[in-house]
């Protein structure tokens, strides 16, 4: 038997909630700001590579999914 989605949609809604009352506040102004967040600007050209920001979500995302297999 499969367990109910109900929990986990529960449960992303609340995190989305969190993170969506963080950028509203500024308490994410840090994130794409991080040492090794590539940014290039020319007179023509913008290339923003933000490369510690993505590992640092991969890794979130991966401990998350990690936990819930786990636990679940």
């Amino acid at each position: 038997m499969s367990p109910s989605p109900g929990p986990v949609l529960i449960v992303i809604g609340v995190v989305l909630i969190v993170v969506g009352l963080l950028i509203w506040s500024g308490g994410l102004q840090w994130f794409g700001h991080l040492p090794g967040d590539n940014r290039i600007e020319r007179e023509s050209v913008r290339i923003y590579v933000p490369l510690v920001s993505m590992l640092m979500v991969s890794f979130v995302v991966s401990l998350v999914l990690y936990l819930f297999r786990r636990f679940s």
